[in-house]
């Protein structure tokens, strides 16, 4: 498995990467194409397209903030989930990143989300806030009630959570 760091809008890999991202992310769960352009040059931004042997298999946005990496997007692409491809993912991101946050829908909204929650949990992953609100991404889109995952436990969630809104829903 390869993770290459995809540094231009220009890349064929980020309009695979946003194709898939905005039809598999609900509307209000996603940046609009001109926000999404904006993360490549953001200097803590890292957009990631995963390879396993010759395919692009998902991508990660990842957010290298003050002491944590923020997992702002993960995705198998639809034609390659059910292959463990999504562990061998965080496995990468446990080598790579000691300290890791996400946010995930409440397993609640139905068996994807506690297909996903399950999944998490399976990997490594912690339930560390179940009052986290995800800011709206824009004009005309919604704010989110969301769940925040760690693979660790912050010393102070709300820090935590004010530097997540600060610098990646600014």
């Amino acid at each position: 498995m390869e993770f290459l760091h995809v540094t231009s809008p220009d890349d064929y890999r980020a309009k695979k990467i946003y194709e898939s991202y905005s039809s598999s992310f609900p509307e209000d769960e996603r940046r609009d194409w001109y926000k999404f352009v904006s993360l490549f040059p953001h200097p803590t931004v890292k957009v990631i397209s995963v390879l396993h042997e010759t395919d692009n298999v998902g991508y990660l946005i990842l957010w290298e903030l003050s002491n944590f990496v923020f997992v702002e997007h993960f995705e198998v692409f639809s034609e390659f989930r059910n292959q463990k491809l999504g562990s061998k993912i965080t496995d990468y991101l446990f080598k790579n990143h000691p300290r890791i946050i996400l946010e995930i829908e409440p397993e609640s909204l139905g068996e994807d989300a506690k297909r996903r929650y399950s999944f998490y949990q399976r990997n490594g992953f912690n339930l560390i806030d179940e009052m986290y609100v995800q800011p709206s991404y824009g004009e005309g889109k919604k704010s989110l009630n969301l769940w925040l995952l760690a693979n660790y436990i912050p010393a102070n969630v709300q820090e935590t959570k004010d530097e997540i809104y600060d610098i990646v829903y600014h």
